[in-house]
């Protein structure tokens, strides 16, 4: 006898929208995508062909099994945990006991699993509980060697390299009952923040200006602030992925261990989905395209930045991003979805410029020469992470979404945009 699982809870973006893990039937009438000069989704189906649905219905006319901020588990609507038996085993092996802290150098070698992982992800996914900072320091003082050689935090390995690991000292663990002040208050800015969260996953909505991980000058940012959350095994949740710090929204946080790595692994399958929403400049033609680019970054004492390159361009990397017109003001500006297909360094900023459409506001990127920002709009980036659709490590889907920041709110509101409406790439159906 078959055995049916239940979905884990999801709770939904704000705004009211339901779920969209299930299709939904098409409506009569429902208007079509245009022509996308013949590109293709990932689902290798042309984008032409994928049906716009109309504008939902206001919440405050849906049933009352859909009003904003509750939780789903599938079908059944019951909200118990899945059972452990709905683990996939490839899961089940990743989830296993944590390595001691090496008290002394120690080497180890590159494991297949770990094969592409980046320094600073393995150092994580080994010693479970170490501070971003710690690793960091450790990195940048070159106690860490990758087969005798100082290895930078972003660098790859590869299967069978040896790794020279310091002695390694874990933050000393700290309950909720015995948080200073300021730790109380920076816990209940995090909870603030929540969109989601369950035993294994946290999302939270990043707010514009605060930065995800620390750097030059940084002193407050998310890595710092998810200390306050060690668990009783002094185990600290984790950052699966990462977005700009002038960027607002969903963030994913994995609260333990075995979710990092299934979470880390959606993202090197590319079975997590991510919808942005931004304010461009001028209206993209056609409406609906594919990007693709090769993007490599130009590197300066100042600053840093990613430029279009060559295909076998030293340190170029291959980029795709979707994008479709939702709402124009004019001919002036345009309200645009944008799907990333690979996850670059400013990947989306970069290509949004590329195609003579930058982001409003975005101040290594937008270089329109005799462009005026219209009145009351506030010179500040204008990209949203809007959604973040990804497996979640014990069955089911992680859907959830994120409301415009203030700036961009006022934006909105002020350029009479909809900020409700449909979202052509939003709402086209999954295989």
């Amino acid at each position: 006898m078959s055995r049916r699982t239940k979905k884990p809870l999801a709770k939904r973006g704000p705004g009211g929208d339901r779920p969209k893990g299930a299709s939904r039937p098409a409506k009569a009438g429902a208007a079509k995508a245009g022509p996308v000069r013949g590109n293709r989704g990932e689902d290798g189906r042309p984008l032409s062909a994928r049906p716009v649905r109309k504008r939902e219905r206001p919440a405050a006319e849906r049933p009352s099994a859909e009003r904003p901020g509750e939780r789903f588990a599938g079908r059944s609507g019951a909200a118990s945990r899945p059972r452990p038996e709905a683990v996939a085993p490839e899961l089940q092996k990743a989830a296993k006991p944590d390595a001691p802290l090496p008290t002394k150098v120690e080497t180890v070698t590159v494991t297949a699993d770990e094969n592409g992982m980046r320094v600073d992800r393995f150092l994580e996914a080994r010693f479970p509980g170490l501070s971003f900072s710690h690793i960091q320091r450790i990195v940048r003082k070159g106690e860490l060697r990758v087969n005798g050689k100082r290895a930078d935090s972003k660098d790859r390995l590869e299967e069978g390299q040896s790794v020279r690991i310091p002695p390694l000292k874990l933050d000393t663990p700290k309950l909720p009952g015995h948080l200073s002040e300021a730790e109380q208050k920076t816990l209940q800015t995090l909870k603030a923040m929540t969109l989601f969260e369950d035993a294994d996953v946290l999302v939270l909505n990043k707010p514009a200006g605060l930065a995800v991980q620390g750097g030059s000058g940084t002193t407050r940012h998310i890595d710092q602030m998810l200390e306050v959350l060690r668990d009783s095994k002094g185990q600290k949740p984790r950052l699966v992925h990462r977005i700009d710090k002038e960027t607002a929204g969903c963030l994913l946080v994995a609260k333990t261990r075995f979710a990092a790595t299934a979470l880390t692994g959606s993202f090197r399958h590319r079975s997590a989905r991510k919808i942005y929403w931004a304010l461009v400049a001028g209206v993209p033609k056609p409406k609906q395209g594919r990007i693709s680019t090769y993007l490599a970054k130009d590197e300066s004492e100042e600053d840093s930045i990613m430029r279009v390159a060559k295909h076998g361009d030293d340190g170029a990397s291959h980029a795709v991003t979707y994008y479709a017109v939702v709402e124009t003001s004019g001919q002036k500006l345009a309200w645009v979805s944008l799907k990333p297909v690979t996850g670059r360094t400013h990947q989306l900023r970069a290509h949004m410029a590329h195609i003579g459409h930058a982001i409003v506001g975005d101040p290594k990127y937008f270089n329109i020469e005799n462009w005026q920002l219209p009145g009351g709009l506030q010179n500040r980036l204008h990209l949203l992470a809007r959604r973040i659709v990804i497996p979640h490590p014990r069955g089911g889907v992680i859907d959830v979404s994120a409301p415009l920041p203030p700036h961009m709110l006022q934006s909105w509101n002020l350029l009479g945009l909809e900020h409700d409406r449909f979202d052509p790439i939003e709402h086209a159906p999954e295989e």
